[in-house]
């Protein structure tokens, strides 16, 4: 197409210069506006120029004007002349014979209504694939309260000019619908007819809104063909039977266990089939593993007929029955499991996880996600054909809880994407006891899905039918386009919130109508009865059979004497824990020339990158530290890293601004300064065959982002997965997946994960947000009993602690432990989360900085750093404080100390690991000085930091194992609501007392075990 027409649209064409010849598209200028979008009116006009540029006069008069004008050089706007003639014998003279006489007025207002109709025409069909989705048939209730309130005046058929009197006419139907199953031309009562049944039967489609042609296309193509829902007889068949196990678990349950809480599906029914349609379309694509998420209403259900298992496993868990293996367990509609079988569609073998999820209904979508995406990633699967994940949703809490929104803006990030989701929400029309009209703004309750241009197809739940055809559509869109997508069904629930609650209160209306309305599992044998599909004697003899197959299984769960927590693991390990000793964690230490080589790398400059400068000069200090054979954070941060790379461990970094780190300290990506998308990663580049190592920067979301990562990290225990803060402060906003997952997630799932959490933590007068990652609250989700102190002689008593502790909590001062502590998680022969606060002033403090002698082979983690720099260890014997402290206010105090030169009389001691507790090592210290009055020392206030949990555990060694009078008194910050002062000078001055307290030696000895110490006299002068 010549350069006048490239990229540009036909405006200033009048409507009466639109097209009216068999083989010509009918063309609007306000179409082009409505379609300008998705790029559909310019193919018109180039359909027409190219037609123009073979033949003149095959395209109106008006038209070969307009297009001889164009290529003479002038403009569209000056283009436009009125044509000769509209009359239809006009049309047929050739181009030279041409006049200009006066059109027939007649013929002229008879071609321009014509051609305003057919132009309506299409405008109706565009408003239909719009909006027919407002009045389809969607609630099966039929509930007032419920419809859409008003019939958009664009599906008003007066509203275009047309009338009864039109719709036996015959109208050429545009390429943009396929309403027409092969034929070009309908009359207006049969486009009408079809595009109703199309978009305002029993579904409901959205889908305009994609900025896409060929997934509009695509989609148009599946609802507008005529035909395309129709079912086989056999198809039938088999959708009633998965209708009747549905229905007939639910009863089974009712009768059994009448006033049990199971969450049932009753009302719903049709989910087992939907899950089923999709599973089995997806299997035949090739798809091998799939990842489920969903709250607990219908899960019972899901795990007996969507992931087959064992249906006495499951009535087990209805007899309240001790656990015979390890952990608390949780209740049974929370429960997950990992189960493969044979897909009987497909005939392949195909892997179902059902991921635990707590009663915080979306929580598990990020979990869901993460877990899906490493098993792409450690299968090669990079597109997403292998493995998928479907993720079940509440309407309520589809549409009133955040973390959905973060989840679906990861579903195009190159890092988090899973290549396509298919989200299913069972819309119940009610939240608990809350109407949708007061528990959200939007119309539908799918409308965060639009973010991401997902089609959402909405369905009356009660029409199965309908619902498997979307659910085929569903899976086949994922296949084809890799895309999310939204199944909106729409049912209702038998039973209240739950079986025991009593719904009449706050919906009488509504339950009115539910009482009234016959089980989908009735209404769908009543309709293959009428069409002689099968018999009543066929819908009986099946509901009997299934009733067999229940009652067999409650025979058999009858003879159980305990239930299995081990039956209901989402992310088994196969072949992991049988191969590792129990007792022993490997040792952490790396070979010298190892090391060497990771730093020599870390520290060169890569070829065919143009740097920044700053760069440049950070290279140069890394190159300096390799030659002085020392490490700070960052080169610590990559020693251990890479060798765990070379031993084969993937490791991942995640979270807000990852790749340079918030401090600009890590720089593990380095960009190139006049090359967009140019970067080098030096990691990757350390080893043949090694691990991949992926740092990924997220988006700004700490509960979307924490949750996709601890996912990632319950699918291969044979790698280190972190997610780091940006600050530590905002971990507050992921605390969700912190409570409900990482700190218990062992204990009622016993689900381990050796996920990392890297949080900056540390007052430097950088405020109340930028201080804090509030150390206090993981210490208080730590497990250990701090009045249980077991035997220190044991040679295994490091590992049994850590065994026994629900995660570690560590606070840690040196590049060389944080270097051990990252590989130790991999070397232990378990998985335990680790919560790490991360410094900030201590990156670059050259004090802060480890020799390699530190990371050889032979070292190992120092989870206590007894006193160094003084003579205290010397004569222990004249040191008046003991000095237990943590972080980097150790290098305050021992900048003060040593000003003051009291090296003699107070020792410093580290506490790196706070969690588990120290206790033999602590024990060790408090022995080694009988004479010293025990202070604990904080930076944070006194109801924050570590004090609240090392108080009792020191008193409890110095009482029932020391047996001394001492105890352990605090210096610190005094009590707060705040985590921080936002005044600068206030934050030096509070820094400064809690320096002062802790080394002042004028109250030693009156001590009087209050616990107040000279924090105290703190307190009292603020």
């Amino acid at each position: 197409m010549s350069s006048f027409l490239r990229g540009r649209t036909v405006w200033g064409v009048s409507q009466r210069l639109a097209l009216h010849r068999p083989n010509v598209r009918v063309f609007s200028t306000d179409l082009v506006a409505d379609n300008f979008v998705s790029g559909s009116s310019s193919i018109y006009v180039e359909d027409m120029y190219q037609q123009w540029t073979k033949d003149p006069s095959s395209v109106h008069p008006s038209w070969d004007s307009y297009f001889s004008s164009l290529s003479k050089g002038l403009k569209p706007s000056q283009a436009y002349q009125s044509p000769p003639s509209l009359g239809g014998a006009r049309m047929q003279q050739m181009p030279q014979q041409r006049e200009t006489s006066m059109p027939d007025m007649a013929q002229v207002g008879s071609v321009e209504k014509m051609v305003k109709d057919h132009l309506s025409v299409s405008a109706l069909i565009r408003a239909y694939q719009v909006r027919g989705h407002h009045i389809a048939d969607l609630d099966p209730l039929m509930l007032e309260s419920m419809r859409y309130e008003f019939v958009p005046p664009e599906l008003v058929l007066a509203n275009y000019g047309l009338g009864e009197a039109d719709l036996d006419r015959v109208f050429t139907l545009p390429e943009s619908t396929f309403i027409g199953g092969g034929q070009k031309q309908l009359p207006l009562r049969e486009i009408l007819k079809r595009l109703q049944s199309a978009y305002c039967g029993v579904i409901g489609v959205e889908y305009m809104f994609i900025n896409n042609r060929d997934q509009q296309e695509w989609l148009r193509s599946q609802f507008e063909t005529p035909g395309v829902t129709q079912l086989s007889p056999e198809d039938k068949k088999t959708l009633l039977k998965r209708l009747i196990r549905s229905a007939g678990l639910e009863d089974f349950f009712a009768k059994k266990w009448p006033s049990e809480k199971r969450f049932g599906l009753e009302g719903c029914e049709v989910l087992v089939p939907a899950l089923k349609s999709i599973i089995d379309v997806s299997s035949s694509k090739g798809v091998d593993s799939i990842v489920i998420g969903m709250p607990h209403r219908g899960r019972l259900n899901v795990l007996a007929n969507v992931c087959r298992k064992p249906l006495e496993t499951i009535l087990t868990q209805f007899k309240a029955l001790a656990s015979s293996d390890e952990g608390s367990g949780d209740v049974k509609y929370h429960l997950g499991l990992s189960h493969e079988r044979l897909n009987r569609a497909s005939n392949r073998n195909l892997k179902i996880s059902l991921c635990a999820n707590p009663s915080h209904l979306e929580a598990v979508d990020p979990v869901v996600q993460g877990k899906t995406r490493a098993e792409q990633f450690y299968l090669g699967d990079k597109t997403g054909d292998k493995v998928m994940s479907i993720i079940m949703h509440g309407d309520a809490a589809f549409s009133g809880q955040g973390v959905v929104y973060e989840t679906f803006h990861l579903s195009e990030l190159p890092d988090y994407t899973t290549h396509g989701t298919i989200h299913v929400v069972v819309n119940n029309q009610v939240g608990f006891t809350t109407d949708p009209r007061v528990s959200r703004s939007s119309p539908y309750c799918t409308d965060v899905a639009r973010v991401v241009n997902a089609p959402i197809f909405h369905v009356n739940a009660d029409h199965p039918e309908a619902v498997q055809h979307i659910c085929e559509v569903a899976a086949e869109w994922r296949a084809k386009f890799h895309k999310d997508v939204v199944i909106d069904l729409v049912c209702y629930r038998r039973s209240g919130h739950n079986e025991i609650d009593e719904p009449m209160f706050t919906q009488p209306i509504m339950y009115k109508k539910i009482k009234a309305t016959k089980p989908v599992v009735e209404k769908y044998a009543d309709k293959l009865m009428k069409e002689g599909v099968v018999d009543e004697s066929y819908f009986k003899d099946e509901i009997g059979s299934y009733l067999n197959i229940c009652e067999e299984a409650y025979k058999t769960s009858s003879k159980a004497t305990s239930v299995r927590n081990m039956d209901w693991l989402d992310s088994p390990w196969e072949g992991f824990f049988s191969t590792r000793d129990k007792s022993k964690i490997e040792p952490s230490g790396v070979e010298e020339d190892t090391l060497k080589h990771i730093a020599t790398v870390f520290g060169t400059e890569p070829e065919g990158i143009d740097v920044h400068r700053g760069i440049k000069k950070i290279l140069g200090t890394r190159r300096e530290l390799t030659e002085a054979r020392m490490a700070d954070w960052a080169m610590g941060e990559a020693l251990a890293w890479g060798s765990l790379l070379k031993e084969g461990i993937h490791v991942r970094l995640s979270g807000q601004d990852v790749e340079r780190g918030t401090f600009s300290h890590r720089h593990h990506v380095l960009h190139d300064q006049n090359k967009d998308k140019t970067t080098y990663r030096p990691l990757n580049h350390l080893f043949e065959n090694q691990a991949p190592y992926t740092v990924c920067n997220s988006s700004l979301s700490e509960y979307g982002v924490l949750g996709f990562d601890l996912g990632f990290s319950m699918t291969n225990p044979h790698a280190l997965i972190m997610w780091e803060a940006q600050f530590g402060d905002f971990n507050n906003t992921a605390q969700c997946i912190i409570d409900q997952f990482i700190s218990s997630g062992q204990a009622k799932w016993i689900r381990q994960s050796g996920i990392c959490l890297l949080l900056p933590h540390g007052m430097e007068g950088m405020g109340p947000e930028h201080s804090s990652a509030r150390f206090e609250r993981f210490l208080q989700m730590c497990s250990d009993d701090p009045d249980k102190f077991n035997s220190d002689q044991s040679p295994t008593y490091e590992v049994d602690q850590l065994r026994e502790t629900n995660w570690i909590v560590m606070n840690i001062t040196t590049p060389a432990n944080y270097f051990h502590a990252m590989r130790r998680q991999v070397k232990m022969p378990f998985r335990k989360p680790l919560v790490l606060m991360t410094p900030k002033s201590l990156l670059r403090l050259p004090e802060a900085r480890s020799s390699f002698d530190d990371m050889l082979p032979g070292t190992q983690l120092k989870r206590l750093i007894p006193d160094q720099g003084g003579q205290a260890e010397q004569a222990p014997d004249g040191v008046k404080k003991l000095v237990f402290c943590t972080g980097k206010v150790y290098y305050e105090l021992s900048k003060e100390r040593h000003h003051k030169q009291l090296e003699n009389d107070i020792a410093l001691v580290r506490v790196e690991q706070i969690c588990p507790f120290p206790y033999d090592l602590v024990k060790g210290q408090i022995q080694q000085y009988p004479n010293a009055q025990i202070v604990w020392t904080q930076e944070e206030h006194k109801n924050a930091g570590a004090w609240s949990y090392v108080q009792p555990r020191i008193d409890n060694l110095l009482r029932h194992h020391i047996k001394e009078r001492r105890r352990i008194s605090y210096a610190g910050r005094f009590a707060s609501p705040s985590p921080a002062t936002g005044n600068k000078s206030t934050h030096l001055l509070e820094q400064a007392r809690v320096l002062a307290d802790t080394l002042n030696l004028e109250n030693v000895g009156g001590m009087n075990g209050n616990g107040n110490g000279n924090g105290g006299n703190m307190e009292a002068r603020h």
